[in-house]
């Protein structure tokens, strides 16, 4: 078992780390659990449309309005004790939840302000939470742990959580949240045994600044840094188109493909094993390959997913290519995350990552929007065609800066 475990998570990675991984890893199974478990409650009290898009309204609005004032917290204040607040607010809004789902005096409006306040925590938490890999991990050693901590979110966010919350929702509505409530509890105290280094506060002898002011202060570092520049515009930009073409992939799935719900839930099944792959190849891509070549090859991998979707109309062409896009997704992700803490100082981790949350998500929704219209004035694949020569013209614009990513200590 002890060989098991270093060859997981190394001893050289630290004890800390190791408290960390284990609760990230408990908690992600419960965010996994809600991804299904949360829309699969509001459309059982209500059929109105608009209220159940809410649900998914409520998965992404909260990062953009929170991120960047989560992100000034964690750089104020104890980031462990940020994860524990906010993972015990959590806990208690599953339990309030629970209680009324059991008492059946659940309304939607109650439901859709737990999740809202479910996710809203969340941000807190998860931004927070990145910060602690950097101050308990060597530099030579954050893709190791990236990986591990991303490998976790692909296995058991994505790949487990979902049909066990379907699972769990099939048995009783409550039964979902009820393990979740435990799950949460859980991680809040695995990472209460985190033992950070004690650091003096980089604002000592210095008056306070204001929350504007410092939230101003991590853009400025982030434009003004090249290499992270480039990384956040990078991820600005691919998720505008990825989120253009995944805007409509069910329908993509059911017009092009001819798959039902089973099938679009297999492809995402898919995409999730992907992942494991690239979990199990990481080690040896970083090993042989510098992280700006991983980086580059990566984004012409997504640019030809966008591509080769846009062409097919098999259904195992495109798992294949679902499949190469799950590896290319924990890759991507673990390197970019790796390249932002080596290069980004401690006391700017917070602001800087809730620049790159920004980053995410307003390309994403910028990307929705546009996928919609395309798809609704042309044709279903249109949007992928749209996310192809986007994403192509800007990798030839950037291609040689991409290179200088990876060296952004």
């Amino acid at each position: 078992m002890g060989d098991v475990v270093e060859k997981v998570v190394p001893a050289r990675l630290g004890t800390g780390f190791r408290w960390l991984l284990a609760s990230s890893w408990t908690s992600n199974l419960g965010d996994g659990i809600a991804v299904a478990a949360g829309p699969l409650l509001v459309a059982s009290l209500t059929d109105n449309a608009f209220l159940v898009s809410l649900a998914a309204l409520l998965r992404w609005a909260p990062a953009l309005v929170f991120a960047l004032y989560a992100g000034v917290l964690s750089d104020r204040l104890d980031r462990r004790r940020i994860v524990m607040a906010a993972d015990a607010l959590r806990a208690v809004v599953l339990l309030a939840l629970v209680a009324l789902i059991a008492a059946d005096r659940l309304s939607v409006v109650a439901a859709l302000v737990a999740l809202g306040l479910l996710t809203t925590a969340e941000v807190f938490a998860d931004n927070a939470a990145a910060t602690l890999t950097p101050t308990l991990v060597h530099r030579d050693d954050l893709v190791v742990a990236n990986a591990r901590l991303q490998a976790g979110f692909i296995t058991l966010n994505q790949l487990a959580g979902p049909p066990i919350g379907a699972v769990l929702f099939a048995a009783g509505l409550a039964w979902p949240f009820a393990a979740e409530t435990v799950l949460v509890t859980a991680g809040v105290l695995l990472v209460s045994r985190v033992a950070l280094p004690s650091k003096p506060s980089p604002e000592a002898g210095e008056a306070p600044v204001g929350v504007w002011h410092a939230v101003v202060e991590g853009f400025r570092w982030t434009v003004r840094h090249p290499a992270v520049r480039t990384l956040s515009l990078t991820i600005l930009v691919f998720n505008v188109t990825f989120g253009a073409a995944w805007s409509v992939l069910v329908l993509y799935v059911q017009q092009r493909l001819g798959l039902g719900p089973v099938g679009f839930g297999l492809l995402t099944t898919v995409s999730a094993a992907g992942g494991l792959l690239g979990t199990g190849l990481y080690g040896r891509l970083t090993r042989r390959f510098s992280l700006g070549n991983i980086m580059r090859a990566g984004l012409i991998i997504e640019t030809l997913t966008h591509l080769a979707l846009a062409v097919t109309t098999s259904v195992w062409v495109a798992s294949a290519i679902f499949f190469v896009f799950g590896a290319h997704a924990f890759v991507w992700g673990t390197t970019s995350v790796t390249v932002r803490q080596r290069a980004v100082p401690d006391h700017l981790q917070g602001r800087v990552g809730s620049v790159n949350t920004i980053c995410v998500f307003g390309g994403l929704v910028a990307g929705s929007v546009i996928g919609g219209v395309l798809a609704t004035r042309v044709d279903v694949t249109a949007p992928f065609w749209f996310a192809f020569a986007g994403s192509a013209l800007f990798v030839v614009l950037l291609w040689r800066e991409l290179t200088r990513i990876a060296h952004a200590a």
